[in-house]
Formats: structure tokens, sequence, C-alpha cells
């Protein structure tokens, strides 16, 4: 077993490099989820590939790191159905996580998969941009009503949002009346 109390001053003054030999050393098949995670975060910090593959690690050794797996959904940004299932593995691990909740929002919307959608709305504040997404929500699965439109409406602030949504769900027809051209 590698000593690792040299760590946190390696990383306290970001001497990544020695870290990233540190946890290499430490990085063996029975190594706690930790290691395999710090190390991912080490070559981050560096800009060096591959932390996709050390975070698999960190979830395989503990499905239970809830941070592990928000940083696996970061890592697989660029795979929007990968990126999501872990985003929301970590706000189920962590309910009280808004960030990885706020993530499965974006990339639920996104991907229009709305049970995942619905979750993230019932783990967040109502704001500008829940406010959206819910009635996006409604509107997707058939259930927005002309009360719904007008709420979503109601706050000039955010009319541009509300106009954007509305325009995203009309399903090819006009979802305002406009005032007749004179």
């Amino acid at each position: 077993m590698v000593d690792l109390s040299a760590l946190p001053a390696m990383l306290a003054r970001a001497d990544w490099p020695a870290a990233e030999a540190l946890l290499r050393r430490a990085a063996v098949d029975s190594a706690p989820a930790a290691v395999f995670y710090n190390l991912a975060k080490v070559l981050e910090m560096q800009g060096k590939p591959d932390r996709a593959a050390w975070l698999d690690r960190a979830v395989a050794r503990d499905p239970h790191h809830a941070a592990a797996w928000f940083e696996l959904g970061r890592a697989r940004i660029e795979t929007p159905a990968a990126a999501l299932t872990a985003f929301h593995r970590a706000a189920d691990l962590a309910p009280d996580d808004r960030d990885a909740w706020r993530m499965v929002l974006r990339l639920a919307l996104r991907l229009c998969d709305w049970p995942r959608l619905a979750a993230a709305l019932a783990h967040l504040p109502t704001d500008a941009e829940t406010r959206v997404a819910a009635y996006r929500l409604l509107a997707e699965t058939g259930r927005a009503t002309a009360a719904d439109r007008a709420a979503l409406l109601s706050d000039p602030a955010m009319r541009p949002e509300a106009i954007k949504a509305l325009t995203r769900v009309a399903r090819g027809t006009i979802p305002l009346r406009l005032p007749p051209v004179s």
C-alpha cells in the first residue's frame, strides 16, 4: 500500500506532476475509489486525457461515490446520454446537490427525457430556467393549458425565454396571438 500522507500538501501547492506520480503508484485494483477519483482530478488540472477511464474505475470501486459520478458526467458531456446518466446517478446519490440536478435538467430537456426532467424539477428551486423547463415538460407531454402559458408570459423580464419555449413546443402553429399589422 502506498503512503498518501504527502498528497494533501502536493494538492495544496498545485504540484500536479508529483500528485499524479504518487496517485499512479497507489492506483492498483484494490485501491479505494478516492485514489482513482483524485487521479482523474489531477489529470484534469494538467489538461491530460483519460480522466473518464479513472472515474469509471472510481464508480466501479464505489458505486455510491456521488462526486465521481458528477465528474464522470462532466467528462462525458460530449456524449449527452452518457453524461445525463452519470449526472442523474450523482443527483440520486446526493439529492441536495443542485448542480447535479441542474445538469440533469439541462440534459434531460435537450434529450427530451421527460421523466428525468420531472425528477430534476422536483429538486430545484423555482427560477426562470425551471419555470421554462416546467412549461416545456407540460407542453411536450400534452398537459399545458392556457393558464400555464399565461403564467409563463406573466413576467416581463423572462418574456424572451418564454416566447422561445412557446415557439419550441408550437408544433407548427404560432403559439401566440399577434396584433394585426396596420
